[in-house]
């Protein structure tokens, strides 16, 4: 599962391209990199690439290679319970790849390092991508990297059971819980609501805030402890003071519990469409929809995570593995890209080719990036993420209070600081 992870199509791709290539110092800016239709490339570009999309890659890369003679494309394999320290590790050991796929919330801890190579300015427009996914690389003004590809959270049900409770998919925070109330009362499931793989996710409790009309980041520090971040949690809380959703969901039981009908429906991201459509077998695609996050006081803002690609100021083949990285967010390989591991586009063209535009629900998750917004990239983000799922988890059981949540995440915060 893709656990980090934007909007519908809105015009081409406009890359500008330059004439000409110029060099550099490791420490300097890099203005330009490889013309990609004038300057020819070649050797071998060093990847690692992580999940089930370093799993694939190597094989997809052939086309590249094909387009590119002389060019070998070696990709390693990484899990993502590893995957951030070895990079880490890397880099502190000077033994970096030339080019590395990260976790859409790990730039600006990396980028502080020295480590990455800024972004080309001539080979990548920032506009052609979903906003929210290019602030993922965006720290303090200087880019690294690219977005590869996106996730948003949206949210999941039993149409069936919807369809037997007589209720329809939720627009605001009031009916969605009318929603999975009536799922659970009148439409057969056990809960109405299950908080996907893990009690206390931030990835879910950050887009209730937002909704809320609250920010996490306020001139440049944490801002936790705020009426609108108490809030959203207070709406969190509400599942399962109103016993909507478990607290005692045993681990492994999801999403078999969704499939087989003892809950109505959770918030995830577009990896789950597969998921649920192999686990649940012939004619379970027909029995679960997707719709937006219900909007809140002020927003309908959802989570937007993925993964990024980043090249490294040690890389032995910049060149060629800049070239890869433009090749990979061309909108047309993004779609491919699509229906080889099920990742959506970075690339906002890259939604109007067919692959995407096929399946309807595709549009709800294209609708919801247009409102997605991503956590700061402070190099303590990661560090902060852990305590708000420890403070979230104590207030899903009712051990804390929203009020006690917000001002113990805001303290913590506080002592871990930004890390800029």
């Amino acid at each position: 599962m893709n656990t980090l992870t934007r909007r519908s199509a809105v015009g081409l791709l406009a890359v500008t391209l330059t004439l000409s290539a110029c060099g550099r110092g490791a420490d300097q800016a890099p203005e330009q990199a490889v013309d990609v239709k004038t300057d020819k490339v070649a050797g071998e570009v060093t990847v690692w690439a992580i999940g089930e999309e370093g799993k694939a890659l190597g094989a997809f890369a052939k086309d590249f290679e094909a387009a590119n003679p002389g060019v070998t494309i070696n990709v390693t394999p990484l899990g993502w319970d590893v995957a951030h320290d070895k990079i880490t590790s890397a880099i502190a050991g000077n033994a970096t790849p030339d080019v590395s796929m990260i976790g859409s919330t790990w730039s600006g801890e990396l980028s502080k390092t020295g480590a990455l190579d800024p972004t080309p300015g001539n080979l990548f427009d920032k506009s052609a991508f979903f906003p929210g996914a290019w602030q993922t690389v965006d720290v303090n003004g200087t880019a690294y990297g690219v977005p590869w590809y996106v996730e948003t959270r949206v949210l999941f049900y039993r149409k069936d059971q919807a369809e037997k409770a007589g209720v329809q998919a939720p627009k605001t925070w009031a009916e969605f819980k009318t929603f999975v109330r009536a799922l659970k009362e009148k439409g057969g499931a056990k809960n109405g609501f299950n908080q996907g793989y893990l009690l206390g996710s931030w990835q879910e409790v950050l887009p209730l805030i937002w909704q809320a009309g609250g920010e996490i980041v306020k001139d440049g520090r944490y801002t936790f402890d705020t009426p609108e971040a108490v809030a959203g949690l207070k709406q969190y809380a509400s599942l399962f003071e109103e016993k909507l959703a478990p607290t005692d969901t045993p681990e492994g039981a999801f999403p078999q519990n969704f499939i087989k009908g003892e809950v109505g429906g959770f918030f995830l991201g577009p990896w789950m469409m597969g998921v649920l459509t192999s686990d649940g077998g012939a004619g379970f695609a027909d029995k679960f929809d997707v719709a937006p996050y219900p909007k809140g006081p002020v927003a309908g803002t959802s989570f937007v995570g993925g993964a990024d690609l980043v090249v490294f100021k040690k890389a032995k083949n910049r060149d060629a593995a800049w070239k890869f990285l433009r090749w990979l967010t061309e909108p047309k390989v993004q779609a491919k890209w699509y229906t080889t591991v099920k990742a959506l586009p970075s690339v906002q063209a890259g939604w109007q080719e067919p692959e995407l535009t096929a399946d309807p629900r595709l549009k709800v998750f294209g609708e919801q990036l247009k409102d997605a917004k991503t956590p700061p990239p402070f190099p303590t983000w990661e560090q902060v993420a852990k305590v708000m799922e420890t403070e979230l988890e104590k207030l899903a059981r009712g051990k804390s209070t929203p009020e006690e949540t917000a001002k113990a995440i805001q303290a913590q915060a506080d002592t871990i600081g930004t890390g800029v």
